[in-house]
């Protein structure tokens, strides 16, 4: 079998049709990534990876290795040495493996070339080596399946002809019908079972990095088939009923090897964030669905910019993912806007239905033009309809952070859409009332988008003075209070009852103002107010679970502008000026409720302290670096809009805005006398968690006509800030039992190319990936051939 392939080799090498096929084929992959344009070019396609060629290969080694191997067998025949080489002492089966290896062996040193895009990538990366290795290695190993199974496809075609040509083509052939042909079967006739039967299914999850044991097994699968086949061809001897018996067993077998493979299977996931292993959260809310869920994705059109055609793919590798969990998850890609006749029709549906276009610059015919989309799916199930956005941005994000941070979230979004439409709602939330709260119209739009996940229900403290202990006991019915921008006093009933309440593992969101400020109050014929402390009576409530809202205004240069009319009568005119008691909160911890947000806008914040206990505090957000604290009580005049700010009084550094306490609080009433008594009082409780935020108007939304707008957006600059998005995630975070929420903790880092470094140096990385692997090529060619002659001169 060794002289076999030794043979192979040595006469691939020595005939110049060989280098002329193999250079057909750098050539032509060097052109399609490094030069031409198109969906292919690798330095067009902005990211750090090799994506485009894994998806380019197999095409071309359709092409290739039928041109090794159509003269495996078939210039055997034609030269009459077959028979010669069948009467050697060797079995048939060893015959056709030393063909078979030989040709392999052909591809792999034409395929090793290559390894030099891995270089480049490796050094146009921003920064350098900013390269995912694991994902590019397990890609490799999915091309060599993919090789195996087309050589042995090859080197069985080479049997059916005496002529090579005749040959190539039927190789040709078969390896489409195996690459794309059950793929196209399968859509014509809605059959998955037919679909993964073919090359492609199984190839496309590896070449992104991932091995699958029933992947591996299917290759492996269609490589034994056609070597059986193939031995059985060359055979000399009639064909016997017990042998056609044993050749229709084989696929048989294999076919049920295949499927018995798929309940017992492994899968190692080779990129290095393993962005294509679902969190087990995602797996427990999908897993035990019965019903059909159907999913439609508007990211499908021509012409898309690189990081839409990345956000594209991403999303759909992360849906099949999810429908290899369940089978019940059906989705496909729909471009709502490409029949003219119902394009305005349909973005006049899905505007209503909330799902905003986005506007970008497509590429059609080599004319640049802009173009609007769709990034949102909608997920049914059981006659219920529900958005999912896949665009997350950010205020001064680029292009690049856009595709990052939507790349990232795309697990939550799904997951979290599937959890809202599969698993009933469970949790119930208190909204305070009492206390003078903000009312139920200015955190409407809030408690719309919770009544999503949870029951809602007002609840106010009122009766705490003459049925104490049945309030408490109505109150811990529910899982979360929140209290959102309190303006009167607590009295110690109520704050008994609220400490209690933490006691019996109750959670808690504060949103609380200690400066009594805001913004409508300087909407007046002086423009300006006095900012005075309010005393909510709960310093020392928070004080003992260890922290302290400090009297004083968050000011800084970082922050969201107010709009002014500025001038006088019909010559004033709206502007947008920069008005420092408005933070842009933020946060660089990869906490769950707070990674990958957007700025939360504050109004009038306070800062708060941390103090020393038992309890775990995470700081959410904080104000930008440059920050000033302002006591009160202070005048303020929306004079400071207009006024030029000295940077250097902004130097109090990140200022804490809102806090996390998880662990086992320790009674506010530990060690006091009780305002009243109770049936049973904990001063210790279970574990729990609470949220502090330093400022009500987090929560606030605008109010337009009696109309609620939606929270965090203004209607002056278009921003969308993400106050509801924090916000929500907190409330997530605090009821969240599954784990869910922690999703938003995955890293996973998308690689860009250095542009810079490709615009100062593209002709020269060009040249390199197309010249330099004919150069080995030639190089090896020459060597080869001198040493033959030298050997054989000798």
């Amino acid at each position: 079998m060794i002289a076999i392939l030794k043979k192979e080799i040595n006469a691939f090498f020595a005939s110049p049709i060989g280098y002329l096929v193999i250079s057909l084929f750098l050539l032509l992959n060097g052109l399609f990534l490094w030069l031409f344009k198109g969906d292919f070019n690798i330095l067009d396609y902005g990211f750090a990876d090799l994506s485009p060629f894994f998806l380019l290969a197999p095409w071309i080694l359709i092409f290739l290795i039928p041109a090794v191997t159509m003269r495996s067998f078939s210039d055997e025949k034609k030269q009459g040495t077959l028979e010669l080489l069948l009467t050697k002492p060797i079995s048939h089966t060893q015959i056709v493996l030393g063909k078979y290896f030989g040709a392999f062996a052909l591809i792999l040193i034409a395929l090793l070339p290559t390894l030099l895009y891995i270089y480049t990538v490796y050094q146009l990366g921003d920064p350098v080596g900013n390269l995912d290795l694991g994902s590019t290695l397990g890609s490799y190993f999915g091309l060599l399946f993919l090789i195996a199974s087309y050589t042995a496809i090859g080197v069985f075609c080479s049997t059916l002809s005496d002529n090579q040509i005749v040959a190539f083509i039927i190789a040709v052939f078969l390896c489409l019908l195996f690459y794309i042909g059950f793929e196209g079967i399968s859509d014509f006739t809605s059959n998955t079972f037919v679909e993964q039967l073919g090359i492609s299914y199984h190839f496309n999850s590896m070449s992104r990095g991932v091995l699958d044991t029933r992947n591996i097994l299917y290759f492996l699968s269609v490589s034994l088939l056609f070597i059986a086949l193939t031995t059985k061809n060359i055979s000399v001897k009639a064909f016997s009923k017990k042998q056609g018996i044993k050749l229709l067993i084989l696929p048989i077998v294999l076919i049920l090897v295949n499927l018995f493979s798929a309940s017992i299977h492994k899968r190692f996931d080779l990129t290095a964030d393993k962005r294509y292993t679902l969190s087990e959260a995602s797996k427990a809310i999908v897993a035990p669905v019965n019903s059909p869920i159907i999913i439609d994705v508007f990211l499908k059109g021509d012409g898309f910019p690189s990081e839409i055609k990345r956000l594209q793919r991403e999303t759909k590798q992360l849906l099949e993912e999810f429908a290899a969990v369940n089978k019940n998850i059906n989705f496909s890609f729909i471009n709502p806007l490409e029949n003219e006749a119902t394009r305005e029709r349909n973005i006049q549906q899905l505007t209503q239905r909330g799902l905003t276009p986005m506007q970008l610059s497509v590429q059609e015919s080599g004319k640049a033009s802009q173009a609007i989309i769709f990034p949102w799916a909608l997920a049914s199930f059981n006659d219920v309809t529900i958005s999912i956005p896949l665009v997350k941005n950010k205020i001064g994000a680029s292009q690049q952070d856009l595709v990052s941070n939507s790349v990232q979230h795309l697990e939550y979004a799904f997951a979290d859409a599937l959890s809202k439409l599969t698993i009933p709602k469970q949790k119930k939330i208190a909204v305070l009332k009492g206390n003078n709260q903000l009312e139920d119209q200015y955190i409407a739009d809030f408690i719309k988008k919770l009544n999503e996940y949870y029951f809602i229900a007002p609840f106010t403290l009122d009766s705490v003075s003459n049925q104490t202990q049945k309030t408490l006991e109505e109150l811990k019915a529910f899982d979360l209070i929140i209290s959102a921008k309190p303006t009167e006093a607590f009295s110690e009933n109520e704050k008994l009852v609220l400490d209690q309440f933490t006691m019996h593992g109750g959670k808690s969101l504060w949103l609380i103002d200690n400066v009594a400020i805001d913004k409508d109050s300087l909407y007046n014929a002086s423009g300006s107010n006095l900012a005075l402390a309010r005393d909510l009576n709960l310093n020392d409530f928070f004080f003992k679970y260890g922290i302290r809202i400090n009297p004083v205004l968050v000011s800084t240069l970082y922050s969201a502008p107010i709009t002014l009319a500025i001038g006088e009568g019909s010559n004033a005119q709206f502007q947008h000026l920069r008005w420092p008691y408005s933070p842009l909160a933020s946060s660089n911890s990869s906490h769950p409720i707070v990674n990958n947000l957007n700025f939360v806008k504050f109004d009038f914040a306070n800062q708060i302290d941390t103090l020393k206990n038992n309890l775990k505090k995470t700081i959410l957000l904080e104000s930008a670096a440059l920050t000033r604290l302002e006591g009160t009580p202070r005048p303020i005049s929306l004079e400071v809009a207009t006024q030029e700010q000295n940077p250097a009084t902004f130097n109090q550094g990140n200022q804490t805005l809102a806090v996390l306490l998880e662990g086992e609080f320790t009674s506010v009433y530990n060690n006091r006398i009780k305002p009243f008594k109770l049936l049973e009082v904990q001063n210790k409780s279970i574990p729990t968690k609470m949220v502090v935020i330093a400022d009500g108007d987090v929560i606030k939304n605008d109010v337009v006509k009696n109309v609620p707008q939606e929270l965090g957006f203004d209607k002056w600059t278009g921003q969308t800030y993400g106050n509801k998005e924090f916000l929500l995630n907190v409330v997530n975070y605090l009821l969240d039992d599954n784990g869910l929420i922690n999703i938003r903790s995955k890293e996973i880092a998308v690689a860009f190319l250095n542009q810079q470094k490709i615009a100062a140096q593209k002709t020269s990385w060009q040249l390199i990936n197309i010249a330099l692997p004919l150069v080995l090529l030639a190089g090896f060619g020459f060597t080869f051939n001198y040493f033959r002659k030298k050997k054989y001169t000798a």
